[in-house]
């Protein structure tokens, strides 16, 4: 191999190893309020959660989000909206999903009495 290849192969290699995965680890988060729930007209929904600990590596850890067409996104919405009506703390199970900005999908909706 001529060393311009080499160099260009080793270069390309470097850049591909330096990309950042958009899927993490999946997994329950700890207990926190809910800070903020925005319904969309994307067909989604956004909340903020006050968590110190999300496994999914995602870039904004206390901001999840879940698509209303996917099965049980509306029953964990009004789980939501109950914990900020009752001021009660939640937890969610993140995806690994990293989406919308670099906030987490959720999956599951806790409600800790």
């Amino acid at each position: 191999m001529t060393r311009p290849l080499c160099s260009v192969m080793s270069l390309a290699f470097l850049s591909f190893a330096a990309i950042p995965s958009a899927h993490a680890d999946a997994g329950w988060t700890d207990l926190g309020p809910v800070l903020e729930l925005t319904p969309s007209i994307q067909g989604r929904y956004v909340v903020k959660i006050g968590v110190t600990q999300n496994q999914s590596g995602c870039r904004d850890k206390q901001m999840f989000y879940q698509d209303f067409s996917d099965r049980g996104a509306d029953k964990m919405y009004l789980a939501l909206l109950e914990a900020v009506s009752s001021g009660k703390k939640v937890r969610v199970f993140v995806t690994g999903g990293c989406e919308l900005n670099g906030h987490s999908q959720i999956s599951s909706v806790t409600i800790v009495l």
